[in-house]
């Protein structure tokens, strides 16, 4: 029982971190009007919150005795700066309906990654009830289905999902081939991260900020460092407690969290097709919760 609670906070967690990240970093990006330079603002409050951590763990020394395993750390880091600049890439020369509903595409990469690659069985309800969820998701967030349209630049968009997808099966091995724990990871994946949006930054001559940025605006980088933190903590320790296809239908129960955020704080509106969207959503996730007791049965033949 305990848990049980335990793990559900955990995926609680995750999810509240990455959705007050993502509203953050969308403010950041606003007010910077650079997603490289908003990329190394939020990258560096997240290292002075996880050096804190290490610090205050006594295990700041670890970081310069990894070993052999400080190329599955750092190749971590670049698949994570990739996802992002793919994205980016992608909503440079796209749409955002587009985008979004291929980025979620991710989701479907791991599922079959898990049992084509990894040879777990996957059940039929469980490709049910990711679809739904998958379904209730671009609802939420607004997918236009109907003006969507396809340019040859959406493939960085596919290029961003798999890139997602990667990394989490590498985390996994770092975690279980090198034993690896999850504040490791964290410090040596935002370091790299950190240091490639620092040079394309520089590249672009980004380093640049609003003349006025306003009064709230570093706290807010600081709340957006503080979510970064919690999402490689809550993220992580998930990864290495779950399988990586369920994390990542977990994880499309944060679109649902980012909706209530902007109709609370950003004036946002919450449409009729975005109730629906979180009712399916739901419905979705309900389906695999249960799992278990639907695919009993099958599970004993």
């Amino acid at each position: 029982m305990k848990d049980n609670l335990k793990y559900t906070l955990m995926v609680a967690g995750m999810v509240i971190s990455w959705s007050i990240y993502y509203a953050v970093s969308k403010i950041v990006v606003d007010a910077t009007g650079s997603a490289r330079l908003a990329g190394f603002l939020l990258r560096s409050a997240a290292l002075v919150f996880l050096t804190v951590q290490l610090l205050a763990d006594r295990n700041f020394k670890r970081l310069f005795h990894q070993g052999k395993a400080v190329f599955i750390l750092v190749l971590i880091g670049v698949f994570g700066f990739l996802l992002d600049l793919f994205a980016n890439l992608g909503y440079a020369g796209g749409s955002l309906s587009t985008g979004t509903a291929l980025l979620k595409t991710d989701v479907l990469m791991v599922n079959l990654a898990t049992v084509i690659v990894y040879r777990k069985r996957l059940y039929f309800s469980d490709w049910l009830g990711t679809a739904i969820m998958l379904f209730g998701v671009l609802l939420v967030l607004g997918v236009d289905f109907g003006g969507m349209t396809l340019h040859l630049t959406d493939l960085y968009f596919l290029l961003s999902a798999a890139c997602v997808s990667a990394n989490a099966f590498i985390i996994k091995a770092a975690q279980e081939k090198y034993h690896e724990d999850a504040d490791m990871i964290s410090y040596y994946n935002n370091a790299v991260v950190l240091l490639l949006f620092t040079a394309s930054a520089a590249a672009c001559g980004d380093f640049r900020l609003p003349i006025e940025p306003g009064r709230g605006f570093w706290p807010l980088v600081a709340l957006g460092g503080l979510a970064q933190t919690g999402i490689y903590f809550f993220y992580y320790r998930n990864l290495k407690h779950f399988e990586v296809w369920l994390v990542k239908l977990y994880l499309l129960l944060m679109p649902v969290l980012s909706c209530f955020i902007g109709v609370f704080f950003l004036n946002e509106e919450l449409t009729t097709k975005k109730l629906l969207g979180i009712l399916v959503v739901l419905a979705g996730a309900a389906v695999i919760l249960q799992r278990g007791r639907i695919n009993a049965h099958t599970a004993k033949n």
